[in-house]
């Protein structure tokens, strides 16, 4: 059970890991594209693209911690 539960917590964190990557490349993206223009109704481009710059980096951070802890914890 313990086998199962370490392959569930690194499928977890990797896919946590992709998520942040691609709000970081997505958020560059709107940042340089969409200056000055609506994102259906969200509000400006790029500030939108700030966000997901930014969450995506915290996303991504996130995901590695938690890779590493869980790999250095005795879960895989």
């Amino acid at each position: 059970m313990s086998r199962k539960q370490g392959i569930a917590l690194a499928i977890l964190a990797f896919s946590v890991y992709i998520v942040g990557g691609i709000g970081i490349f997505s958020g560059v993206a709107l940042i340089l594209m969409m200056k000055g223009r609506d994102l259906w109704g969200w509000g400006d481009g790029r500030t939108i693209g700030y966000l997901f710059f930014c969450v995506g980096i915290a996303l991504s951070v996130l995901g590695v911690l938690f890779m590493r802890i869980f790999r250095n914890r005795g879960f895989n």
